[in-house]
């Protein structure tokens, strides 16, 4: 019995960061879980690994072309039953997955060179003037692993975590992970830096709010090697 309650434990957890990723946690138990997550470097791991799940299903779903029949089996579990929606979410993300990395192994791969790589230098904000930091971005058949070293920023816990985001010149801001000090952050990201190339992180806490605080510690742009 003692077995079954941990198991059982273990999906409520999983069903809960996949609302969380998805947006559709209910707000009484949002702010908690989120606690929860800025507390634990294993359950913001989990929590990353649900975000990327959700990007991946979108981009696969919106983006490249998928059957009607499955566009159609996807909205109707979406119209479903919210629990069933959310036990299912793992494995229709591992299925966008894969058509992904097909495709973009074929782009990337196909030819037989390197994959494709970007840097950015990390400059301080009036928040925290000793911050600088370093983020190397490789695409990969997930997406874009983006590998961030800083320095001059202490570490925030009890609720509090530093947020990463990319943004495109239009201000759209997509977050890229979370992460409680800057010593070798692996963040990942679906959208990508040629088009999204204003790298931030700025210091959150966990209210509720997933919106960014505008609170920014380092600032820096994605050196794609455009200079038009």
């Amino acid at each position: 019995m003692r077995r079954r309650r941990e198991d059982e434990n273990g999906a409520q957890e999983v069903v809960e960061l996949a609302a969380l990723a998805d947006g559709t946690l209910v707000p009484e138990r949002r702010a908690a879980l989120e606690a929860q997550v800025a507390a634990s470097s294993e359950l913001t791991e989990r929590l990353a690994e649900q975000q990327r799940a959700v990007t991946l299903m979108r981009s696969a779903t919106e983006d490249m072309e998928a059957p009607a029949a499955l566009r159609a089996r996807i909205e109707a579990q979406r119209r479903g039953r919210r629990s069933e929606v959310r036990r299912r979410l793992l494995v229709i993300g591992a299925s966008a997955a894969a058509v992904l990395a097909v495709a973009m192994g074929l782009s990337v791969f196909g030819s037989g060179g390197s994959p494709e790589q970007f840097r950015a230098a990390l400059g301080p904000t009036a928040l925290l003037p000793d911050a600088r930091g370093d983020a190397k971005l490789t695409k990969t058949s997930s997406g874009w692993r983006i590998e961030l070293d800083a320095t001059g920023i202490p570490r925030l816990e009890n609720g509090r975590y530093y947020q990463a985001w990319l943004r495109n010149t239009a201000g759209v801001l997509v977050p890229i992970g979370t992460f409680n000090e800057g010593r070798k952050v692996t963040l990942w990201a679906g959208v990508p830096p040629t088009d999204f190339t204003t790298l931030s992180v700025t210091r959150e806490l966990a209210d509720g709010d997933q919106s960014s605080s505008g609170e920014k510690v380092l600032v820096g742009t994605v050196d794609t090697g455009d200079s038009g």
